[in-house]
This record gives structure tokens, sequence and C-alpha cells, in this order.
């Protein structure tokens, strides 16, 4: 299998903007963010809840915790990605009892990672509410799950996939739709 870019779907500044959109909407969301927390899914939802959480307290003065959540032993198709998975550490340094939790993650598609993430979340603590933040949907859900905070709707084909590049990991922020070919 190869990808082929196809189109460049969202460039620095769309990103930043509409992490701005999103921040503003989980303050108004939350009637503040008193009882709020990031946690981002990770790999690339570490850095945007990071993002959000700098945005956010720009905007309320106020910093809202920031965790960093590995599902990797939450994944239902943990037995394909290989026999010896790469686990990483949960990094969420608080108390999650009571909190509005808002999962951050770059890409919904199918349900199956945020699922994962939900399941890992509650053996931490039992927040009041769960909240789902996203850069982009690509939609074809397979499980009934519905982001609270989206930045872009993007209608794909199951031929496609949508490449998320974050600065903090891969050098430059862009989001490109990319089509599957065979060799």
């Amino acid at each position: 299998m190869k990808l082929r870019d196809k189109n460049t779907i969202m460039d620095a500044m769309a990103i930043k903007r509409v992490l701005t959109r999103i921040s503003h909407e989980i303050i108004e969301k939350n009637k503040g963010v008193e009882r709020v927390a990031l946690v981002g899914i990770r790999r690339r939802g570490g850095p945007l809840a990071e993002r959000l959480a700098a945005r956010i307290s720009e905007i309320e003065g106020i910093k809202v915790p920031v965790g960093i959540l590995d599902i990797t032993l939450y994944r239902d198709d943990l037995t394909t990605l290989a026999s010896q998975p790469q686990v990483h550490r949960t990094e969420v340094d608080f108390n999650i009892n009571g909190m509005n939790i808002v999962l951050v993650d770059d890409v919904l598609y199918t349900g199956r990672t945020i699922r994962a993430a939900m399941d890992a979340l509650i053996d931490l603590g039992r927040p009041k509410c769960i909240q789902l933040a996203v850069l982009v949907d690509r939609g074809h859900r397979e499980l009934p799950i519905k982001a609270d905070f989206i930045g872009k709707n993007v209608p794909t084909s199951r031929q496609e996939n949508i490449s998320v590049m974050i600065e903090e990991i891969d050098g430059k922020d862009e989001v490109v739709i990319q089509e599957i070919v065979d060799e």
C-alpha cells in the first residue's frame, strides 16, 4: 500500500485558527474552565492538548491541567499491530474524579481509538463527563461516538487517508488528504 498526497486541507494558519475556535467552544460549553482538564491521546493528541491549554490560559487567565494518555494496551486491534507493541507512559498527574475531561485527538475515524481512550481514562478515575475535541472528523464511524468539538469535517472515502503533521513531532503544521494507491 502506498499513499499519494492529494490535497492540503489545512495549513499552519488554519490549524491555529481552528484551535482558537475550539478553545472558545470548550470554555463556552463548560461555562468556564474551573473543573476542566485536557487529556491528549498519545502521539499527536498530546501537543494539540498543550496548544489548546495555552490558548485557554490566554483567554481565561486560568491554567487547565493537561495530561497525555497512552491507549496501546486498550486497543481492540492490539494483536494485529505487532508481536511486541510499543507501550509509552500515560502522563495524567492530576485527579480526574469529578472533572470535565476533554479528550483531544488529531483525527476521528472509526471511533475505536476514542473507545480505547475512554476505557483507559476510566481506569484512572471517575470524571464528571468526558468530551471529545478533534482536529479532523473524517466520518466512517464503526462505534456510536461523536465529537463535541471539531476543527474540520472532511468527508472521505475509505481509499483516502488523512495525514496530520504537527510542528512538535513532524516539524510542520499541515493536514493532507492522501490517496491510497495499489502498486
